[in-house]
């Protein structure tokens, strides 16, 4: 039993990694990354917390020429203390490097920078000033959260974007508590608000909040809201029957196989008369007979 050999199942498309990526957030990673693009924002890409991959994979789509993709997780090793450990047994037992490694893999040629450490270290691992997007989702407790915000503010280009997950979850008050500190006390200015994620930056939001706007209004599929709060503008974004990200499928993915259904026999005239007139007892006699016959 000890030495029975583990299967594993590659990821088809996006949708098959597991993990809580939901369609709204894939469109916006999507549109505030494409935006950096088309603006000619260059700068590394980071992300504090990566799970099982599925972020990570669409991530790394859009890392440019001469950027670098730098992924931050314990990957289910030793944390810092004992309420991280406590919280990563609980909540991550089955999570392994190899099987995020296996999951970016089947979509693409090679892994991005991997640091198997708590989020602590990445101020020393990652140049200040350098990136241009980082998601942060790691630790959900108060104390690792403003800090890995704190970093994240060191580490943002002018205009980079911070994401951060677990802003407003019933069972993340940690999370809250340091996002809005942030908010409040930091210099943080919120972009957007979608159902689990803060998108937010250190520079000035409102040019990006009107283009966001003015393709949110364009989308039937998403609800809006425009509110404000201590001198911000909150602009609140739900889905409303978004489907996920149109994204590449992996070098695993198998077609489906095409279910034949064989046509319907018709039944001869006798038959018919047969259903429709005689009695059941008779009936299934009588289909007997013609069976044998036929």
């Amino acid at each position: 039993m000890g030495n029975a050999q583990q299967t594993y199942t590659y990821p088809g498309e996006l949708s098959d990694v597991p993990g809580w990526f939901p369609p709204l957030d894939q469109m916006l990673f999507t549109w505030f990354l494409d935006r950096q693009r088309r603006q000619g924002l260059q700068g590394d890409l980071l992300e504090l917390g990566a799970y099982l991959g599925k972020s990570a994979i669409l991530l790394g789509r859009h890392r440019g020429a001469g950027e670098e993709f730098t992924v931050c997780d314990l990957f289910g090793g030793e944390a810092p203390d004992g309420a991280n450990k406590a919280e990563t047994a609980k909540s991550y037992a089955s999570l392994t490097r190899q099987s995020f490694e296996r999951n970016y893999l089947s979509f693409h040629d090679e892994l991005p920078r991997v640091i198997e450490a708590p989020s602590s270290v990445i101020s020393s691992e990652v140049a200040p000033k350098t990136c241009r997007f980082v998601h942060i989702d790691a630790s959900h407790l108060y104390e690792h959260v403003r800090d890995d915000i704190g970093a994240a503010r060191e580490l943002l280009v002018p205009d980079g974007i911070v994401v951060l997950d677990d802003f407003r979850s019933e069972h993340t008050p940690g999370v809250s508590v340091a996002v809005w500190e942030a908010v409040l006390n930091r210099g943080l200015r919120v972009v957007c608000l979608s159902t689990q994620k803060l998108y937010g930056t250190w520079g000035d939001p409102e040019v990006v909040q009107d283009e966001l706007l003015t393709m949110l209004r364009g989308r039937p599929d998403c609800g809006l809201s425009v509110q404000e709060a201590a001198g911000q503008r909150l602009v609140r974004v739900r889905s409303t029957g978004m489907r996920a990200v149109e994204f590449p499928r992996s070098r695993h993915y198998v077609a489906p196989t095409p279910v034949v259904v064989a046509p319907k026999r018709r039944r001869s005239p006798v038959r018919r008369i047969v259903v429709d007139l005689v009695p059941p007892v008779v009936t299934r006699a009588v289909r007997k007979a013609l069976t044998v016959r036929s």
